[in-house]
C-alpha cells in the first residue's frame, strides 16, 4: 500500500457548504487513513543518515504491527533579502526531489513488509515532523542524526525536535 499526501493550501477556502464548526472542518481536513493512526513516523530525504532511519523505523512498525509514515519536508527559501525592518518572505519552491524519493520508495522491496504512505510538507523540519506525528497520533518519530558543521552551527534536527516533541523521538546514527 502505498501513495501520497498532498497538503491542501492553508490559504484555500471553501465557499459553498462550509461548516459551521470550525474544529469540524479542521477534522475534515486532516482525516487520516485509519490503517495508519499510532504508526510510526520517519523523515526521510534520501540522504545515508535519512535511509538508516527509514530501515530502523521500518523494523519498528514491523514489530509493532503499525503503518509507516514517510515524511519529506521541501526546502523553502527566502523570496527576499533583509532590507531593514522588513523581515524575509519564505515561499515554497517546487521540490521535485518527492517525486523522485516517491518512485524509489514505490520500488524498494524492503517496503513491502509494511503499510507505507508517503507525506511531502515545507518549511521547518522539526514542526513539519512534530505536526504529522500528532495529525497521526504516531507512536513514534524516527530521524536519522546530523553531521558536519551545518549541525553544529544551527542545531541538529535530531536534536531540536527531541527538545520540543510530544511523543518519543528516535535518533540513529
Amino acid at each position: 500500500m502505498a501513495g501520497h499526501e498532498f497538503p491542501e493550501p492553508a490559504d484555500r477556502r471553501q465557499v459553498a457548504d462550509s461548516p459551521v464548526d470550525p474544529l469540524a472542518a479542521d477534522e475534515t481536513r486532516h482525516s487520516c487513513d485509519p490503517a495508519f493512526q499510532h504508526g510510526v513516523v520517519v523523515g526521510f530525504d534520501g540522504s545515508t543518515s535519512s535511509e538508516r532511519a527509514l530501515a530502523y523505523a521500518i523494523g519498528m512498525a514491523r514489530r509493532s504491527g503499525s503503518g509507516l509514515i514517510i515524511v519529506h519536508v521541501a526546502n523553502r527559501l527566502p523570496t527576499t533579502v533583509w532590507a531593514g525592518c522588513e523581515p524575509p518572505v519564505f515561499v515554497d519552491v517546487p521540490d521535485h526531489r518527492t517525486e523522485v524519493l516517491g518512485l524509489e520508495l514505490a520500488c524498494a522491496d524492503y517496503l513491502s513488509e509494511v503499510p507505507w504512505i508517503l507525506v511531502e510538507r515545507g518549511g521547518d523540519i522539526c514542526h513539519e515532523l512534530e505536526e504529522v506525528g500528532r495529525e497521526y497520533s504516531a507512536d513514534a518519530i524516527v530521524v536519522g542524526s546530523t553531521h558536519g558543521i551545518v549541525g553544529r552551527i544551527f542545531g541538529s534536527v535530531a536534536g531540536r525536535l527531541a527538545r520540543r516533541a510530544q511523543r518519543p523521538v528516535v535518533v540513529i546514527p
